[in-house]
C-alpha cells in the first residue's frame, strides 16, 4: 500500500466538498460569509481539543456526531451552506477531512480574490514593518496580493523560510549550517 494514499484520499474528499461549497456560495453571493465561516472554524478546530476529538474519533456514532456538529454550527452562527455541509459530512463519516477542507476553501477564496498565502517561518516574531515589507516584496515577485501567515521556530537560528504555493525559499542559518556540514563531509 502506498503511504501517501490516506492523505491523497483525504485531499480528494476535501476538494470535492470545497468545490461544492465554493460554487454554492458563489452562486448565492455568500462568499464573504463562507470566508468568515472558514476563519471561525479554523480558530475553533485550533482552539478546541474536544472539537478535534469529535471530528477525528471513530467512537462517536453518525447521529451523535451529526447532532454535535450541528449544535456547534448553530452556536457559532455559521452560514446555512457551511452548517449543512458539516452535517452531511458527519452523516457520511467524513468530518476527519475538515482541516483539509478548510485549507482547500481558504485557497479557493484567496484565488478568487487574486490573493496568495505565504507561510513564513522565522526565528523570532516579525514586526508589523517587517511583515509589510515582506508582503510587498513577495507581491512584486508573485504578482498577486500576499497574505503572510507567520510562525516562529527558534530552531532555524536566524533568517526566514518562505513558502508560497509550491515554491520554498530557505534562507535560514540552520539550512546554511547543514549545507556547510554536508560540504565538509564530502571533502573529508
Amino acid at each position: 500500500m502506498d503511504v501517501s494514499e490516506p492523505a491523497s484520499i483525504s485531499t480528494g474528499i476535501a476538494a470535492r466538498y470545497a468545490t461544492a461549497m465554493f460554487e454554492l456560495a458563489s452562486e448565492g453571493k455568500a462568499l464573504p460569509a463562507l470566508e468568515a465561516d472558514v476563519a471561525a472554524l479554523d480558530a475553533a478546530v485550533e482552539g478546541s481539543e474536544d472539537l478535534r476529538d469529535l471530528i477525528s474519533s471513530p467512537i462517536y456514532g453518525r447521529e451523535e456526531t451529526a447532532a454535535a456538529i450541528g449544535g456547534v454550527a448553530d452556536k457559532m452562527g455559521l452560514h446555512e451552506i457551511t452548517a449543512n455541509t458539516l452535517r452531511l459530512m458527519a452523516s457520511k463519516r467524513r468530518l476527519f477531512v475538515l482541516p483539509a477542507l478548510l485549507t482547500e476553501l481558504r485557497a479557493r477564496i484567496a484565488d478568487h480574490k487574486g490573493e496568495v498565502t505565504a507561510d513564513v517561518t522565522s526565528a523570532k516574531a516579525l514586526t508589523k514593518t517587517q511583515m509589510d515589507k515582506l508582503a510587498a516584496s513577495l507581491k512584486a515577485t508573485v504578482g498577486k496580493d500576499v497574505n503572510v501567515k507567520a510562525t516562529v521556530d527558534e530552531s532555524i537560528i536566524g533568517g526566514l523560510v518562505v513558502k508560497v504555493g509550491s515554491k520554498m525559499i530557505d534562507t535560514s542559518i540552520r539550512s546554511k549550517l547543514n549545507a556547510l556540514q554536508n560540504t565538509m563531509k564530502e571533502v573529508g
